[in-house]
């Protein structure tokens, strides 16, 4: 058998398989779980936005792009400089929660790219808070209505960014840094507010057990009109009889005068 006429079948398949391991990096790709790919066809319609390629094992032809997006919720801090309602710089220090909406991620790579985040997470956040920390006054920063400001932050950066196909999780006001007199006014403000409440509840509690007291004496008193209209002298010397019969059964030594009393009623001289 001539094996020299298999010669160029075995080149081709040499080349063939040289050309295969060079580009399978191009070819076989996987996705990871948390990731959503969206692919762009050099000779085709360009980028394909309508189909998202979701994780695991996908065969594509070597001259198409897989552009892969990690959709899973990402945390960022950002610092930031911003002025009161009247008109002092605060620093503030924000946490927030952010990602892209995996079924959009064709059109976000379209209009925005890899780099959404520099690009519109963190403008649309300042921006926000800017506007939102300006309508309020530095102590209120400090009080209840701290949670009221950062829902409302992250109300308008979520209105904002959900039309460039990201979605935000929450926003968090970490840290806020005054002016050092300011924040000692402030503090000193809190203290003396909080001392202000506490005296007013010791108040509210002592005049609530002086109506305890009055209410109990006047039940007292009432019993004791009660007691007293009953008493009549009959009464009175029954019971003085039947105590004088139990002192009188009682092993002590005493002395009992029948009928010494003022009103009959026995007299007790004696307990020795």
């Amino acid at each position: 058998m001539d094996r020299r006429k298999f010669l160029p079948f075995i080149v081709i398949g040499v080349v063939a398989l040289f050309i295969l391991l060079t580009l399978s990096n191009s070819i076989f790709l996987t996705i990871q779980s948390g990731h959503k790919g969206v692919l762009f066809e050099r000779f085709g319609g360009g980028l394909d936005k309508e189909t998202i390629y979701g994780q695991g094992f996908h065969v594509i032809a070597p001259w198409n792009t897989m552009h892969v997006y990690d959709v899973r919720i990402h945390e960022a801090l950002e610092s930031m400089e911003v002025l009161s309602k009247n008109g002092l710089t605060i620093k503030c220090e924000l946490s927030f929660r952010f990602q892209p909406i995996d079924a959009q991620i064709g059109l976000l790579h379209d209009n925005i790219g890899v780099d959404y985040k520099s690009r519109i997470i963190i403008p649309e956040i300042r921006s926000a808070t800017r506007e939102v920390i300006g309508k309020y006054l530095p102590e209120e920063l400090y009080s209840s209505k701290r949670e009221a400001i950062q829902d409302e932050i992250e109300t308008r950066t979520r209105e904002a960014i959900y039309e460039k196909h990201l979605t935000m999780d929450a926003i968090l006001i970490r840290e806020v840094t005054l002016p050092t007199s300011l924040q000692d006014a402030i503090e000193k403000k809190l203290k003396q507010e909080q001392e202000s409440l506490e005296y007013e509840f010791k108040i509210t509690k002592a005049e609530q057990e002086a109506e305890r007291q009055r209410i109990e004496a006047n039940g007292k008193a009432a019993a004791n009109l009660i007691i007293s209209a009953s008493l009549t002298d009959k009464i009175l010397k029954e019971k003085g009889i039947d105590a004088t019969k139990e002192l009188a059964q009682s092993q002590n030594s005493k002395v009992v005068v029948i009928g010494g009393g003022d009103d009959g009623l026995p007299l007790i001289l004696g307990n020795n």
